[in-house]
């Protein structure tokens, strides 16, 4: 077996003298971040605003769509007279 060729470097020690563990990094770093709090709302809140908007967003599509097809048609709200009579009573 082939010997290796003598540098004349001494070898690097990797762990501290007489010490058995390893050593404490001296690099300082920033500590780390404070983690935020998330903030879960209540369900039932959220269900109570989004309730209302689905339905008047799936109303206007009706009224869209009813309109739109209206249209098509021939169809005009123009060509119709309302007439509100009074009953002369509460």
């Amino acid at each position: 077996m082939a010997s290796p060729i003598n540098t004349g470097k001494q070898p690097v020690a990797l762990a501290p003298h007489g010490a058995p563990g390893a050593r404490v990094s001296k690099i300082r770093r920033d500590p780390p971040p404070v983690a935020r709090k998330t903030v879960v709302p209540d369900r039932d809140h959220r269900h109570s605003r989004t309730v209302p908007i689905g339905i008047l967003a799936f109303a206007l599509a009706i009224v869209v769509i009813v309109i739109g097809i209206g249209s098509f048609a021939g169809w005009s709200p123009s060509q119709y007279t309302v007439v509100v009579k009074d009953s002369g009573g509460l």
